[in-house]
């Protein structure tokens, strides 16, 4: 790139950071929320990247690159996108501010177009590595689609976090050539300016894994200085001296800078910088490289060079560049006064009329940004797959069997279906046998990029390696899970290919993945997560792998459905409804207003259950009705009247449960029955749809301030207002709201303590989950009407 080039992309970057500036500034000195809240923003952070990022958008992207921008740089985007025509000018005054730019970058809620949300710092980071992985395997099924790069922007703060280390290090993610980490390598976090420099640590580390590393360090005028009769000594000063001494000069200026700078140095260096002026010495000095425009373009160039492997670039950056807080050591959060606004402001040229303008539309620098914004410009893509998945795939099971081993069933069913079969793509945590995917992995093979010999023979599980593979191992990182499944759940914008992603995990282990699980649901993936086995069900396991508190989580998680069914057809159901709402070309389900639109997690068991209670449901209510209530989120399993008819005027009891304890739950039914009582048994296969159907009620309720209505799908599966007992393998308050919900003193049994080793019989009359107690809490309830 010539000089005048460099010159157009010099003046735009002044743009950008005035801008970036200005967005943090408005937000925080311009508009009066009223509420005495800060508004915060980050225009240091955001300085340190604007050479960086400048350089990507106005001179090395390509339409189809995906790019993450580290959270505190989201001004720096958002006025590039603006620069490009892409955002409205009215924005500009609305960061943080409702309906207005996000604090962070935001795949959902930015009115601009974000590849990969970010916040939650490092998983911003690793998202392009697994969006790079599924567009490896969308490329091997489906076709080569256009080339894309895959980006990162990240600080190098954020390498102190572990899920880094995880993604960088698994196998899934080795090979991959384009994918480039760009650390904004400025040295400071958010408490102070770290001491010591651990380049040298994070090199080895990412050429362990095979990476290739890029270091951009010094800028033009260092380089030059270097290329002189002794600058190696000044070369050797600079790369020696502590971090913290080279922070302190970005606050100094003239003699005391100099001072600062000699401080410690070796003889010499004095001497060689004796005819560098006092105004000059300061630029010399701290001219760094990821602030020098032609040195970043020249990295980037060298990590497109590089096609076997990923790239990371370590780009040595001032926090705070182009601004009166450069480099101070708690500018992390600074804000910069009014009055500098104004220096600022007067210092580019601008006046309070024109400060929001963009660049003049004649000028080399305007004529750059409308070639960028239509070299840029992306057609739209399609989410749906315009495949029908089944409404059920039929399967029976003439013996009690486990929601677990239904739910393999039901995949290897689903993998034979001509057309939804080839859309399938599961991956797990080195855990895909012991949660029944084997039965796929035979049917459909490991995912590979290149053939791969298998040296072992398994009549039990044939795992093949190939590009044909439909199964992506893992390995024991359940960061790694979701991170992956949130990509592959994206992989129709990401990859122009919409897929069918199934993950499989130990569901107490569901928490250690549950930042990533969350960073997906937020950016609007789709993808369905088996959580296996569950609860104090694994008894002899011990409380360690004994998840009690994950029905809350999924209950809770905003954009996802939580599912635990106990019966291998409404398993069937739910799953395939799962499966057809990602498709998009199934019949939104009738428990579906609006529409779902995110993840589902099912919570299953290894517990054989015996189906005949649901095949005697089934009997009464018809298929038709059964399915459309269990998808709806709960269905009665007994009615009592039915059942005991003998019992038309004894008091009624309501017993509700979820999943694996639905025997304990009949049996202390048959024994209310002796003794007189009444009890429905109902079998709740989501406690999130019955959850949600009943806040639509209220809140429409609230907000016309009317009498709140009892929605359909709580009014078909508890007619009667009668106590309600809980019954629950996981913490009791999951399921308590039931007792609000149907206006009904309520008993709510679960697991509020640790589990231990024993049998299922033993914890479960450790924690209340026998008949004898779930009679007894039905007495209870009945005294409370």
């Amino acid at each position: 790139m010539n000089r005048t080039d460099l010159d157009v992309l010099e003046e735009i970057q002044q743009r950008v950071l005035w801008l970036a500036t200005r967005i943090v500034d408005a937000a925080n000195h311009d508009r009066d929320t009223g509420d005495g809240v800060k508004v915060g923003g980050h225009q240091a952070s955001s300085a340190s990247l604007v050479t960086a990022m400048t350089a990507l958008w106005f001179a090395h992207l390509e339409a189809e690159d995906r790019v993450a921008v580290k959270p505190h740089a989201s001004p720096v985007f958002h006025a590039i996108q603006y620069l490009l025509g892409n955002l409205d000018r009215s924005y500009l005054t609305k960061l943080r501010a409702r309906g207005g730019l996000q604090s962070y970058p935001s795949r959902t809620k930015d009115p601009d177009e974000v590849d990969f949300s970010t916040g939650s710092v490092g998983l911003g980071a690793a998202a392009p590595l697994f969006a790079a992985a599924t567009r490896r395997y969308v490329d091997a099924h489906f076709g080569a689609r256009p080339h894309s790069r895959f980006v990162a922007l990240i600080g190098d703060a954020e390498l102190d976090e572990g899920n880094i280390w995880e993604a960088v290090a698994d196998p899934a993610t080795t090979g991959l050539g384009n994918v480039t980490w760009l650390v904004d390598f400025n040295r400071q976090s958010l408490d102070r300016v770290v001491p010591g420099v651990r380049i040298n640590q994070w090199r080895g580390q990412f050429e362990a894994a095979g990476w290739h590393v890029v270091e951009v360090k010094y800028g033009r005028r260092l380089a030059e200085a270097y290329a002189r009769p002794g600058g190696e000594a000044l070369r050797d000063w600079i790369d020696a001296m502590p971090n913290e001494q080279y922070q302190s000069l970005f606050g100094l200026t003239g003699a005391a800078l100099r001072k600062q700078f000699l401080d410690g140095a070796p003889d010499g260096i004095g001497a060689f910088i004796a005819d560098v002026g006092d105004e000059e010495l300061g630029p010399l000095v701290t001219d760094l490289g990821g602030h020098d425009m032609a040195a970043m373009l020249d990295a980037y160039a060298q990590c497109d060079a590089v096609t076997d492997r990923p790239s990371v670039i370590f780009a040595y950056t001032v926090k705070g560049w182009g601004l009166p807080i450069a480099g101070n050591p708690r500018n992390h959060s600074a804000l910069l006064s009014t009055e500098q606004v104004d220096a600022l402001r007067a210092a580019r040229g601008l006046t309070r009329e024109t400060e929001w303008d963009r660049l003049d539309p004649a000028s080399p620098a305007g004529i750059r940004a409308n070639e960028r914004r239509e070299a840029l410009s992306r057609a739209p893509r399609e989410r749906a797959l315009g495949v029908t998945v089944p409404d059920t795939t039929r399967v029976r099971a003439n013996k009690p069997i486990s929601t677990q081993e239904v739910f393999g069933r039901v995949l290897v069913e689903l993998a034979r279906n001509p057309e939804v079969g080839r859309y399938l793509v599961t991956t797990a945590p080195d855990v895909a046998t012991s949660t029944n995917l084997a039965g796929f992995i035979n049917k459909t093979g490991v995912f590979a990029p290149t053939e791969q010999r298998s040296w072992t023979e398994d009549r039990m599980l044939r795992w093949t390696e190939s590009p044909a593979g439909q199964h992506i191992e893992l390995g024991i990182s359940e960061m790694n899970l979701f991170l992956l499944l949130g990509q592959l759940g994206l992989s129709w914008d990401l990859s122009a290919q919409p897929l069918l992603p199934v993950g499989t995990v130990y569901d107490p282990f569901v928490l250690r993945g549950l930042d990533a699980f969350l960073y997906g649901t937020y950016s609007g993936s789709r993808f369905v997560v088996a959580g296996t086995p569950s609860g104090i069900t694994l008894a002899p396991e011990g409380g360690a792998h004994q998840s009690t508190i994950t029905a809350s989580v999924g209950l809770e998680l905003p954009g996802v459905t939580f599912l635990e069914p106990a019966y291998a057809a409404t398993l069937d159901w739910l799953l395939c409804d799962a499966l057809g709402q990602i498709a998009g070309g199934a019949a939104p389900s009738a428990t579906a207003a609006p529409a779902e639109d995110g993840a589902y997690y099912f919570r299953l068991s290894t517990r054989p259950i015996d189906q005949a209670p649901f095949e005697a449901a089934r009997a009464r209510l018809g298929d038709a009705v059964l399915r459309r209530q269990a998808v709806a989120g709960a269905y009665r399993l007994v009615d009592a009247h039915e059942a005991y008819p003998h019992l038309a005027d004894a008091p009624v009891v309501q017993l509700a449960a979820s999943g694996a304890v639905l025997p304990e739950v009949l049996a202390a039914a048959a024994e209310l029955a002796e003794e007189g009582i009444a009890a429905h048994v109902v079998d709740v296969t989501s406690l999130d749809r019955l959850y949600r159907a009943w806040q639509r009620t209220l809140r429409q309720g609230v907000r016309t301030a009317t009498v709140p209505s009892v929605p359909g799908a709580l009014r078909a599966a508890f007619a009667d207002r009668v106590p309600v007992v809980t019954v629950h393998d996981a913490a009791s308050h999951a399921m308590a709201w039931l007792g609000s919900a149907l206006a009904a003193p309520a008993v709510p049994l679960g697991v509020d303590e640790f589990g231990q080793s024993g049998s299922v019989h033993e914890l479960y009359d450790l924690h209340d989950l026998l008949p004898g107690s779930i009679v007894n809490a039905a007495l209870a309830a009945l005294s409370l009407r």
